[in-house]
């Protein structure tokens, strides 16, 4: 079978080879793909794509054009493919349902620590040769009070860390974990009680309808005053203006994300030589309380030969006339 792969990064391509072993002829493009690119993948049976790929209506019908059949989506989030829209073209759409939820839990603590003992602060003023510490006061984790909103692999991963740190753990979820209340000790309750009780706000939800715009000046205003908040879902959980007020004012003490709602065509790629013209992003990224990374919770060895290998199973099934068990339907 030949394969397309959108939006590949030269950090997954050893990886996709590898797990490829030789059984199909696969092309990589940094291109991401959408409408516009979508006829390249003329006389290929598959393509690949990653979480900035835009995969609508148009897009399918450029691909079913093109005969392209499969659409292999090497992440576990596939909000940006409309995968019914695919189907109905006769296209099978499939996932990496799980590749590594400790890389994205992991990375999720990371971001909690560093706004929390300044981390960032303290560096640059130590390499200022400024070895003075007034503004690098934090806070034990320790008693603190976490409500994590969504505890599916990722979150119950980081119910687990925050356990250990001797934090006391909120949740909201439809589907309750009873494992995670019998182990940790994590208390159920309801958006709007989590929003007024936790010193720290963990965002780890699926993007949908219910969670488009979840955070905003509504729910902020029930949040404790300096509230840390924390995004490694997806960007557009968070209002980011909203947010932006939020931090001017000190009603958020801290935010720390892994994702931003307009994302695509900015993160994984290379602006160091030229300007940012998103003024919304560019005004986030000046506040001292903001830590922010672009989209690599991911990005952990581990994860990436997990992403390859899943990748790599379902167009196997497909090349052998089966379906995938991770398709989406």
């Amino acid at each position: 079978m030949k394969v397309k792969f959108y939006s590949s990064r030269p950090y997954e391509e050893s990886f996709l080879v590898a797990s490829n072993a030789g059984r199909h002829e696969i092309i990589f493009t940094d291109k991401p793909l959408n409408e516009e690119t979508a006829h390249e993948s003329c006389g290929a049976e598959a393509v690949s794509v990653f979480v900035n790929d835009t995969v609508n209506q148009k897009t399918i019908d450029e691909l079913a054009q093109a005969k392209v059949r499969y659409i292999s989506v090497r992440a576990t989030g596939y909000d940006n493919v409309d995968y019914k829209y695919a189907h109905s073209k006769g296209i099978h759409v499939a996932n990496v349902p799980e590749y590594s939820p400790y890389a994205i839990a992991e990375h999720t603590i990371s971001l909690i620590l560093a706004l929390n003992r300044k981390l960032i602060q303290a560096y640059r003023n130590f390499l200022n040769h400024d070895f003075t510490l007034n503004a690098l006061i934090g806070f034990d984790m320790n008693g603190k009070t976490v409500g994590i909103v969504g505890t599916g692999r990722i979150g119950s991963i980081v119910a687990k860390i925050l356990h250990g740190f001797g934090c006391k753990i909120l949740a909201y979820d439809i589907k309750p974990n009873d494992y995670l209340k019998t182990k940790y000790n994590v208390d159920y309750i309801e958006l709007d009680e989590l929003y007024g009780r936790a010193d720290i706000v963990v965002l780890l939800t699926p993007l949908n309808e219910q969670t488009r715009y979840m955070i905003n000046k509504q729910s902020i205003a029930k949040m404790k005053d300096g509230v840390m908040l924390i995004n490694c879902s997806r960007g557009a959980v968070v209002n980011t203006e909203d947010l932006i007020k939020a931090l001017m004012s000190g009603k958020i003490g801290s935010f720390g994300a892994d994702v931003y709602e307009r994302e695509k065509g900015l993160y994984f790629y290379d602006y160091s030589n030229k300007i940012l013209c998103d003024e919304t992003f560019m005004k986030l990224t000046s506040f001292k309380n903001v830590l922010l990374t672009p989209h690599q919770a991911f990005l952990t060895d581990t994860a990436l030969k997990n992403i390859a290998d899943v990748t790599f199973y379902n167009i196997n099934c497909w090349a052998q006339g089966l379906n995938s068990e991770n398709e989406l339907i």
